[in-house]
């Protein structure tokens, strides 16, 4: 069950501020439709974690358990900077919407502005921290629908009840405590 609600809580909290909530925000403003663009992000979601997992479970056949635990502790706590800064949204990402409707925009964005977020990476590190292939895509899945489906039904009002700074910190603080546990306590890998 860890392996499922840890992934959740720390993909759900990454991906607050992160630019494919911002695109949600983008998408549900656009069109008003959130059906189609709940369903395509669901969609995305699941083909990009589900890609990210299987390298996370490659990645633990293939290394060493030593040195695996030292990477994954850096990697934890490099993702906790890296929650510090804060996305924005980049424009080319949205050129889609016009050409391909609703959920086939929101398909196609969700999925290149994926590719390198934070999230996917944190899949990855997830899915070979865990070695549970389908509980962490999804869990990272159901974090990422969790934090944006809010935002596609209430749109800008989310952003005035939850500081994205504080939520941030605490994204933080989250890989950071995970990074930390790998490094010192050598969490079992598997």
């Amino acid at each position: 069950m860890e392996s499922f609600l840890v992934p959740t809580g720390v993909v759900a909290l990454a991906e607050i501020g992160d630019k494919t909530q911002l695109l949600a925000l983008l998408l549900a403003a656009r069109f008003r439709k959130p059906w189609p663009i709940i369903a395509g992000i669901l969609v995305a979601t699941v083909v990009n974690h589900g890609l990210a997992g299987a390298l996370g479970a490659w990645i633990v056949a293939a290394v060493d358990p030593k040195i695996l635990r030292w990477v994954l502790g850096v990697s934890f706590i490099a993702m906790a900077a890296w929650t510090l800064i804060p996305d924005k949204i980049e424009t080319e990402e949205s050129q889609f919407v016009a050409r391909f409707g609703v959920f086939g925009a929101t398909l196609i964005t969700f999925f290149l502005a994926e590719m390198g977020d934070k999230t996917q990476i944190a899949t990855v590190m997830l899915a070979a921290k865990f070695s549970a292939y389908a509980w962490v895509v999804a869990g990272t899945t159901f974090g990422m629908m969790l934090a944006n489906a809010p935002v596609v039904w209430l749109g800008e009002r989310m952003t005035r009840i939850v500081p994205i700074t504080i939520v941030h910190r605490v994204s933080a603080v989250f890989f950071l405590v995970l990074g930390v546990l790998a490094l010192v306590k050598g969490v079992d890998l598997g």
